[in-house]
């Protein structure tokens, strides 16, 4: 029998209570779309995160706390939100375990964000402030609805993938991807302009989004999608004794 891919997930910091955490949604993604979902250890170190990234089939980077304007070389400004150094630094190095691997990766809401700044772009600290529109970018609940339309750009992985023009997606987020990183490209875009979603060309699987599947990947075929084809591409990839 073909074992199911190990997908580690970073955990979500809760500082306040020195604790760890995960989202079902996340696990629940993965597992209907043929994973086995493993929430990753707080490791702070360049040697161990590499050894988990040798024993993965890919990886998610969760939605979290804002990413410290240090990481893309900003002050911070007074509206950016609280950041988690610990974590800041954790997924610096297993991104780059991840990149120097070719590690199927999928970034979700400060996953898009961490990518973006880690690798050379920019963000906007704070929408309301920086980029005021009328598009709803902090939803309130229920989060598995819509709260507003992206434009799929046209021959991108996204496109491939979900077959679409336009699809609705759920938001929950202050800060955005303002200027992009060189080696990633747009795969999606709100009506305001903000970029919804990037890939990495020349990677086996490197996508992320700006809006939580998680939240939605219960009915919603797009956040199912989206799970389904990370899932795959940590088969081709992990091999497991």
């Amino acid at each position: 029998m073909k074992r199911k891919p190990w997908i580690g997930l970073v955990p979500l910091f809760d500082p306040d209570r020195d604790s760890l955490w995960m989202l079902p949604g996340y696990m629940e993604g993965v597992l209907a779309a043929g994973g086995l979902p493993v929430m990753l250890p707080a490791v702070q170190d360049r040697e161990s995160l590499g050894e988990l990234a040798d024993g993965l089939g890919g990886l998610i980077f969760t939605g979290g706390h804002d990413v410290d304007p240090s990481v893309y070389g900003k002050e911070r400004l007074p509206e950016c939100g609280r950041s988690i150094p610990e974590r800041d630094h954790m997924e610096k190095l297993l991104l780059e375990a991840a990149l120097e691997r070719d590690l199927p990766v999928l970034g979700i809401c400060r996953g898009l964000q961490f990518f973006n700044a880690a690798l050379g772009g920019s963000l906007y600290q704070d929408l309301p402030t920086q980029h005021p529109s009328a598009v709803e970018h902090e939803m309130k609940p229920p989060f598995d609805e819509s709260a507003h339309e992206v434009e799929i750009l046209e021959h991108t992985p996204l496109q491939m993938l979900l077959g679409k023009k336009t699809i609705g997606v759920n938001s929950r987020h202050h800060q955005a991807v303002k200027e992009l990183a060189p080696c990633l490209k747009p795969m999606a875009v709100s009506p305001d302009g903000l970029i919804e979603a990037a890939w990495m060309p020349g990677k086996r699987f490197f996508l992320a989004v700006q809006w939580h599947p998680e939240h939605s990947c219960r009915r919603d075929e797009n956040s199912q999608a989206l799970f389904r084809a990370l899932a795959e591409a940590a088969a081709g990839r992990c091999d497991r004794p």
